[in-house]
C-alpha cells in the first residue's frame, strides 16, 4: 500500500471504479480500497441505458457486452388496473437496451478494470479513521486488513472520494449529515428462483414492476437462469403482518398470492435462495463535498429500488466526480467551483428521480397520471415532448445524460464511439444537441462537463 496517493477511493463497487478508473486513465495517482474481496454479492442487478456512455467512456462497455449478461430492451408494468410496457428502442437505436446483471460479477468487471487503467487496486481493505487537519480538511485514512488485523497502516492524499456505499464512512461516522427519507420508510424482501415463467409483455429482458395490496414486486431475469423476485412494501405494514403471520417468508408468500401476475411467474418455481431483507434504505447526504473530499453513488445518497436508478446514480457521480477533481488536480478551477458543480449536478439527479417515484406511490389511477407528474420532472423542457417520452426518458436515466450534455457549451464525443453492431455515438439520440448551439447559460454556474480533449470542466467563454 502507498503512503500517499494523490487521490483515494473508499470503495469498489461502480461509483469508486467509475470514478477511480477515469481518474487513473487522466494520469493521476490514485488508490482503491475495498473493504470486501471481490466478487461479493450485491443487491441492484437492474442497469438502465444511461449505462452505455459511461461505460464507453471508461473502455468497459466491450467486457460487459462480451460476458453475457441478460440483455434488458425494457419495463414492463402491472400498476393498479394499468398494465403497459417502456421499450428502450423509443429512445434511439443506439439506447436500445441495458442489461439485467449479477452484480457480485458486474462490479468485479468494473474494479478490475479500473486496475488496468491504472489504480492501484487493494481488496480486503477495511478504513477505520479518517484524519481531518486543524482547517476541517480530509488529509488521510488509517486502514487495516479485513481479514488480518495486524496488518495496518496509514496513506495520506490530495483528496477523497468516499464511494464506500451505505456504509457511508463520511457521512455517518463523521459528518453525522445523512437523513432518512420520511417518505420512503419500506422494507425490501427477496429471493432468487429458477424454473420460473414469463411475466406479460414481449420485452426482451425486461424489468417486470407489478402492483399489490400492499406494496409492489420487482422481477428481473438474470442470465444464469435465475430470477430476482423481490417485494417492497412499507415498513409498517410489514413488521405488522410478520408479526401476525410468522415470519419474513409468510409475509412475501401471502403478497405473491395477492399479485395475479407474480403468482403464476412463480407457479411450479423453486426458491434457490433464503429470503433477505433490506430497510430505511432511502436517505441523502446534507451535502455530497467538503473539504478535500466528495461523496459519490450511496455514500452520499439512495433511493427507493422502484426504477433501478441505483448503478445509475452510482456510475454517473462517479464520472461527474473524476471531471470535477480533474480540473482542480490540474489547476483549471478552485476546488470550491468543481466542488460546486458536482454537488448541483448530483443533488439534481436524486431529486428528479425522488419527484418520479413519489408520483408513482401517490396514485393507482393508471399511467397517464404518472406519465403526468412525471413531465414536470423534466429539467429542459425546451423540447415538446409527450407525457410517455418524458416519463421514458427519466426513468432510463438519459434525462441526466442530457443535463451534462446540456451544460457543455462546445461538447465533441467522437472519442465515445460504441463498437457493437454497428452503433454510433452514444449520444445519437441527442443528435440535434450537436447540429445547434448550445446557449451558455445552459451550463452550471458558469461551468460545463467536457470529454475532450481531456475529462474535466471548462468555463463557459464569455461572448461579447
Amino acid at each position: 500500500m502507498r503512503e500517499f496517493a494523490q487521490i483515494l477511493v473508499i470503495g469498489g463497487g461502480p461509483a469508486g471504479s467509475t470514478a477511480a478508473g477515469l481518474l487513473a486513465r487522466e494520469g493521476f495517482e490514485v488508490t482503491v480500497v475495498e473493504r470486501e474481496k471481490f466478487p461479493r454479492y450485491h443487491i441492484g442487478e437492474s442497469i438502465l441505458p444511461s449505462s452505455l456512455p459511461i461505460l464507453n467512456l471508461l473502455g468497459a462497455r466491450e467486457k460487459i457486452e462480451k460476458h453475457g449478461f441478460q440483455v434488458k430492451r425494457g419495463v414492463f408494468f402491472q400498476w393498479g388496473p394499468d398494465e403497459w410496457s417502456l421499450s428502450f428502442n423509443e429512445l434511439g437505436d443506439t439506447t436500445a437496451y441495458a442489461w439485467q446483471v449479477v452484480r457480485s460479477q458486474f462490479d468485479e468487471i468494473l474494479l478490475d478494470h479500473a486496475a488496468e487503467l491504472g489504480a492501484d487496486v487493494h481488496q480486503g481493505v477495511t478504513v477505520r479513521k479518517i484524519e481531518f487537519d486543524r482547517g476541517g480538511r480530509a488529509v488521510a485514512a488509517e486502514w487495516v486488513d479485513s481479514t488480518d488485523s495486524a496488518r495496518s497502516g496509514r496513506i495520506a492524499f490530495d483528496y477523497v472520494v468516499d464511494a464506500s456505499g451505505r456504509g457511508g464512512v463520511f457521512a455517518n461516522r463523521y459528518l453525522k449529515n445523512r437523513r432518512y427519507n420520511d417518505r420512503f420508510k419500506n422494507i425490501a424482501a427477496w429471493k432468487y428462483w429458477k424454473g420460473t415463467g414469463q411475466l406479460a409483455g414481449n420485452l426482451e429482458g425486461a424489468t417486470g414492476v407489478c402492483s399489490t395490496p400492499g406494496g409492489w414486486f420487482w422481477v428481473i431475469p438474470l442470465h444464469d437462469g435465475t430470477v430476482s423476485v423481490g417485494y417492497v412494501s412499507n415498513r409498517d405494514r410489514f413488521n405488522e403482518r410478520r408479526a401476525e403471520l410468522g415470519g419474513n417468508d409468510a409475509v412475501y408468500d401471502e403478497a405473491v398470492e395477492q399479485c395475479p401476475g407474480v403468482k403464476e411467474l412463480l407457479r411450479g418455481a423453486e426458491a434457490i435462495s433464503d429470503i433477505r431483507l433490506e430497510q430505511d434504505y432511502s436517505y441523502s447526504a446534507e451535502s455530497f463535498t467538503g473539504p478535500g473530499y466528495v461523496l459519490s453513488g450511496d455514500a452520499a445518497a439512495f433511493l427507493d429500488p422502484l426504477l433501478s436508478t441505483g448503478v445509475h446514480l452510482a456510475t454517473y457521480s462517479g464520472m461527474v466526480a473524476a471531471a470535477s477533481l480533474s480540473s482542480v488536480l490540474r489547476g483549471e478551477l478552485t476546488e470550491g467551483e468543481s466542488f460546486g458543480f458536482y454537488q448541483r449536478m448530483y443533488r439534481r439527479a436524486y431529486e428528479r428521480m425522488v419527484l418520479l417515484v413519489s408520483a408513482f406511490y401517490e396514485s393507482y389511477r393508471g399511467k397517464d397520471y404518472h406519465f403526468y407528474h412525471a413531465q414536470g420532472l423534466s429539467a429542459r423542457e425546451k423540447d415538446e415532448l409527450s407525457l410517455h417520452d418524458t416519463f421514458l426518458r427519466i426513468i432510463s436515466g438519459i434525462e441526466d445524460m442530457e443535463d451534462a450534455k446540456e451544460a457543455a457549451y462546445d461538447l465533441v464525443v467522437s472519442d465515445l464511439t460504441g463498437k457493437r453492431g454497428g452503433d454510433r455515438n452514444p449520444f445519437n439520440h441527442l443528435q440535434r444537441m450537436r447540429d445547434e448551439p448550445v446557449a451558455p447559460e445552459k451550463a452550471v454556474d458558469g461551468l460545463y462537463l467536457t470529454f475532450t480533449p481531456r475529462l474535466g470542466l471548462m468555463r463557459v467563454t464569455p461572448t461579447r
